[in-house]
């Protein structure tokens, strides 16, 4: 049940959907167009399998059910607000990321974590567990999910100015993160980090507001970190969390069963195709590669024993996030801490 506050935010946000056409509209003899919201750039890979997705669903629909996809967030709508938006009904579906729902449902930050996997495999092991978990949470807003992206296991390596291998090597380093859990998890460590937006690492490094980069290396050759750093070393593969395809209930229970199943079907096949591509070791290869080519040392890999270390510091400050959000998130830390030990 609503409270009063979402009930009036509930209400504000639908005279303005209304207003701005964001709501589904057709007859039963119509073909239906919904709405999709996308909070990435067109340009990301995962926006390809998004409009693949909305191709199988006219095409396993008969032509009778239409996806309209909306990248970067074009509609407006504001990525905290989601669970509320289409539990309201004013989008029809979007793509859907666990973390970004901290106010609402804290304890979806809980569920995966930087440092629980130290192989691109055990990632495979976890999705089931991951999938179950975030169905059952937005079901509980009201949220249908169809199956989603699965996305890539890239490396994740330390960034630096000057060449740095190594934990001791970071104590007197600034190193950008991009969560709170890992500005926990560095200050496990002794190290300095802080939490800074995609967008202004560039400017941070060049600045000097921060020595290293704590990113994603087999992409960061779309940022142009071969630009403001000069060294990379790798330390783990990526915990990456799923992006799933919320349709609101709303929408979900008018449409047709032919029409529901032509979303269910589309995006179980989307989910299958992408998981398939997930762990590629010869994608991550040519990857470094592709950065020795631009100029970047490609240093020796973090120790297994400072891998070791770093995974302990995490799963602290990872059980010390899900306390925090209460007993649910707890729970998810213990059911998928308990699969990647």
């Amino acid at each position: 049940m609503m409270t009063g506050l979402l009930k009036k935010t509930a209400i504000s946000a639908l005279i303005t959907a209304s207003s701005l056409g964001f709501i589904s509209s057709a007859t039963a003899d119509e073909t239906r167009t919904l709405k999709f919201h996308s909070g990435l750039a067109q340009s990301r890979p995962e926006a390809a399998h998004i409009e693949h997705f909305a191709e199988l669903v006219k095409e396993k629909s008969g032509g009778s059910l239409n996806v309209d996809v909306y990248h970067a967030g074009s509609l407006g709508l504001k990525e905290a607000d989601m669970l509320r938006i289409l539990q309201a009904g004013l989008v029809d579906a979007a793509l859907m990321y666990g973390e970004y729902y901290k106010r609402d449902a804290p304890a979806l930050a809980s569920v995966y974590a930087q440092g629980a996997i130290t192989q691109s495999s055990q990632h495979l092991e976890v999705l089931p567990t991951l999938r179950n978990i975030y169905q059952d949470a937005y079901a509980k807003w009201d949220i249908k999910t169809v199956g989603g992206v699965v996305a890539p296991v890239f490396d994740v390596g330390l960034h630096c100015k000057e060449p740095v291998n190594s934990l001791e090597g970071l104590k007197d380093k600034k190193v950008r993160v991009w969560s709170g859990h890992l500005v926990d998890t560095f200050k496990n460590l002794d190290i300095s980090a802080q939490v800074i937006p995609q967008n202004d690492m560039y400017l941070a490094l060049q600045t000097g507001v921060v020595d290293c980069a704590y990113y994603l290396s087999t992409v960061a050759k779309t940022v142009s970190l071969q630009e403001v750093t000069k060294y990379e070393a790798y330390l783990h593969p990526w915990a990456a969390s799923p992006w799933m395809f919320g349709i609101s209930n709303k929408t979900w229970s008018s449409l047709t069963e032919q029409q529901q199943a032509a979303l269910t079907e589309a995006g179980n096949q989307v989910w299958n195709e992408t998981e398939k591509l997930a762990v590629d070791d010869e994608r991550e290869t040519k990857a470094r590669q592709e950065r020795t080519e631009l100029g970047i040392t490609v240093l020796p890999a973090f120790s297994a024993e400072d891998v070791k270390t770093f995974v302990e510091a995490s799963g602290k400050a990872w059980h010390e996030m899900a306390e925090q959000s209460g007993e649910e998130g707890l729970g998810y830390y213990k059911t998928v801490s308990s699969l990647t030990k």
